[in-house]
């Protein structure tokens, strides 16, 4: 069952002088079993479209469905715990809900409050925390003496716990190192492709998008600018440009191969398929070795630091 928006629209504030529409006329429907990026400028929208999946924000006017449950404007859900499950949202910097003494405990809470015994939720317990790439040696450590990417695998557990079809992450990888945000968005990868979970993924990092994402939708004053493939959405630079989107570093490598005159295809995406590329295009004859130029990849890595890291202007 796919994720679909009627109409809808959200209004903070509203009947009073400070009203603000955040969302306008959303009509919308996200592919069940896949990877969704949900990305546009700071203020656009993006968190308050996702908080509407487990009803934690209600619709001004419209409705959506989510996984066969209906949420409709103004009115809270009758089966609002069972949706809640159902849906897990992470939000950015998650570790700052961890609240319970031990690691167990803190994992348990979700499958208690949803009627567990101590014997079922210890057992899943036990199960999730080898998911997020921890033991079981874990469990009777304070989450509150771990680094800040245990503590955020940790608190990302305790949502699956719960075992949710649908899990939401709003800016997941903020403040983690590139190796602790490479180790996060792979776990996110693995939730999908392993345990058929449905994932939306509210992120800057183009980086993340052309690596990890299947689907991408752009949210741009409130309204839906774009949905599409991201192979369709990356193949564009003219696109891009108009979002003012900083397109990933492999993009802007292809990009500037093509200004120098290689007959390169925009439909390369990968560096290896882009290093053949080139190297079909050197003459040998000519004293232009492909020995002779830096490695492709060198030249990504000699770029601006801040040029690796594609994300919204």
């Amino acid at each position: 069952m796919s994720i679909t928006f009627k109409n809808v629209a959200h209004t903070y504030n509203e009947g009073s002088p400070f009203s603000y529409a955040a969302l306008k006329n959303i009509n919308l429907n996200i592919p069940e079993g896949k990877v969704t990026a949900v990305i546009g400028e700071t203020g656009s929208g993006k968190t308050t479209l996702v908080q509407h999946l487990n009803a934690l924000l209600l619709p001004s006017e419209g409705e959506l469905e989510v996984l066969g449950k209906n949420i409709v404007a103004k009115e809270k859900p009758k089966n609002l715990k069972a949706l809640r499950k159902q849906v897990g949202l992470v939000f950015q910097f998650p570790e700052y809900q961890l609240f319970e003494e031990t690691i167990a405990k803190d994992i348990a809470f979700g499958p208690k409050n949803f009627g567990a015994s101590e014997e079922e939720a210890l057992e899943v317990v036990k199960k999730v925390i080898k998911v997020v790439g921890l033991d079981e040696s874990y469990l009777e450590r304070s989450p509150f003496d771990l680094s800040g990417g245990q503590k955020r695998r940790i608190a990302i557990a305790g949502i699956l716990a719960m075992d949710p079809g649908v899990l939401v992450l709003d800016e997941p990888t903020a403040g983690l190192d590139p190796q602790g945000a490479k180790d996060m968005m792979e776990l996110f990868l693995r939730m999908n492709r392993e345990f058929h979970k449905t994932v939306l993924i509210v992120t800057h990092d183009m980086e993340h998008v052309l690596h990890y994402c299947d689907e991408v939708i752009v949210v741009k004053d409130g309204q839906i600018e774009k949905q599409c493939d991201v192979k369709e959405f990356f193949r564009s630079v003219a696109l891009l440009k108009e979002l003012r989107i900083n397109p990933p570093a492999i993009i802007r490598l292809r990009e500037e191969l093509i200004a120098q005159g290689f007959h390169i295809a925009s439909s390369i995406l990968d560096l290896d398929e882009l290093a053949q590329a080139v190297a079909k295009e050197v003459n040998p004859m000519n004293n232009i070795a492909l020995g002779r130029y830096l490695p492709l990849t060198s030249i990504i890595h000699n770029m601006d630091p801040r040029a690796k890291l594609g994300q919204c202007s």
